[in-house]
């Protein structure tokens, strides 16, 4: 089984002169995220951490790909003050913040009697914590605009369970419980909140999983990805970047604008099950 990925069609500019900040985007999922929202118009800020060099990149493949002015925020996210920091840079150098995806996360894998606590307590603070800190910070800028789009990246894991998650499966419903929160508070705002939950998403993170788990168990990679990695997932495909960056500019396009306080899964049907 090959994983092919192609570039979906350009997006028109439904979100020229918006401001949005994505935290955990130097790569990955939040890298393909803010290059959607580039594409649609959107002023960016990334964050994140990787070398100076890969982060200059980022940028600058923004900027020459769209015409589009990208920042970069090397905010801590596991610490409030860094993060209330980056807000407010943000509101002074742009005059405004419309939209904030909060993507940063990180994972580690262990029983729950051999989980390291310190673990438990780094992947709340990033996966659950920081979509707090970035939401309180940024809601009176927004409510001042009366606009604003809070999304933030869950994942089936905010919906089911596995074994050995127990920290990043906390923390997901965690972030499902604070989407439908914030967006009771903020629905007569002209705010919206929603959550979108991938299941697995093709990235190099997950190319080196494939490679690694193949190796490991002496199988082929097409095994790997069917009987291990997407065992879960009928359609027996990965998401793409491309995928959960075109859903993320709908969700903060005005066409969505009564959509909110939703959880919705990209996950091939994973809980449907």
């Amino acid at each position: 089984m090959n994983v092919q990925t192609k570039p979906l069609a350009a997006m028109p500019q439904s979100l020229k002169g918006k401001v949005s900040l994505v935290t955990g985007s130097t790569s990955g999922i939040g890298l393909g995220i803010a290059r959607a929202l580039a594409q649609a118009g959107s002023a960016v800020v990334l964050n994140g951490f990787g070398s100076a060099d890969d982060i200059a990149r980022a940028q600058s493949g923004i900027e020459t790909d769209f015409g589009i002015r990208a920042d970069y925020s090397a905010a801590d996210m596991s610490k409030a003050e860094a993060i209330s920091d980056m807000v407010m840079e943000t509101l002074r150098d742009h005059g405004r913040l419309d939209i904030v995806v909060n993507n940063a996360g990180i994972q580690h894998v262990a029983p729950i009697d051999q989980f390291p606590p310190e673990k438990w307590e780094a992947i709340l603070a990033i996966n659950l914590s920081s979509a707090f800190h970035t939401t309180r910070a940024v809601l009176p800028a927004m409510r001042a605009h009366k606009y604003g789009r809070i999304i933030n990246i869950a994942s089936a894991h905010g919906l089911v369970a596995s074994p050995f998650k127990s920290a990043y499966v906390a923390a997901k419903h965690g972030i499902v419980g604070l989407t439908k929160t914030i967006a009771l508070e903020t629905a007569e705002d002209g705010i919206t909140c929603n959550a979108i939950c991938p299941g697995y998403v093709y990235t190099p993170l997950v190319e080196a999983q494939i490679e690694g788990q193949a190796k490991a168990h002496g199988i082929s990679r097409d095994k790997v990805i069917k009987d291990v990695l997407l065992a879960q997932q009928p359609n027996k495909r990965f998401a793409t970047v491309e995928e959960l960056g075109a859903l993320t500019v709908f969700l903060a396009s005005e066409a969505a604008q009564s959509i909110t306080g939703i959880a919705l899964p990209v996950d091939g049907g994973w809980t449907a099950h």
